[in-house]
């Protein structure tokens, strides 16, 4: 069976457009990579484990409180790997500096028989959508697309007349 996993991709607004929240995976294999290394804060779900509690839990694991807004789903993705990643969208600020990661354990140096401990992530950083187009994994970047036309969809809404039973507009789906 493969692997799944959730995680949230949040964004927010800023007087320079939109900007999402990107984590980079710790250890020694990473340390120099930097474009297309970077990855929305996501974690392995547990066994029976719906894919947005998982999200959920990821997100309070790392930002230390619970998410709270409107979760936007996104199509999930099969990464090169064979993993299937979902994700939700949510507006959401946070001050990278507060990250907190789990720790793994790996024999490092090879063939060492030394285990270190590394963190899952090293850090965290905002990104305009084309710099993040950059920095993320190539199987992850369908997400970013899959956000702006979510988006773009919702600024049209906003902008048609509202009718009962039809779409929620971009206060859904936008921050504030």
């Amino acid at each position: 069976m493969s692997k799944k996993s959730a995680g949230l991709l949040l964004y927010r607004e800023t007087t320079e457009g939109v900007e999402v929240l990107l984590v980079h995976p710790g250890g020694p294999f990473w340390t120099k990579k930097d474009d297309g290394s970077w990855s929305i804060p996501k974690g392995e779900l547990a066994d029976d484990e719906e894919p947005l509690s998982a999200a959920k839990r990821e997100f309070e694991e790392e930002k230390g409180i619970p998410p709270a807004g409107d979760f936007l789903p996104l199509e999930p993705l099969r990464q090169p790997s064979g993993k299937l990643v979902f994700a939700w969208a949510l507006c959401s600020d946070f001050d990278p500096a507060r990250l907190k990661s789990n720790m793994f354990s790996m024999e490092w140096p090879p063939k060492s028989g030394q285990q270190q401990q590394f963190p899952e992530v090293d850090r965290a950083a905002w990104f305009g959508v084309e710099s993040a187009r950059r920095k993320i994994l190539k199987g992850q970047a369908p997400f970013l697309d899959q956000f702006l036309k979510k988006m773009q969809g919702a600024e049209r809404d906003a902008r048609s007349p509202r009718t009962p039973g039809g779409p929620r507009g971009a206060a859904s789906h936008r921050c504030g």
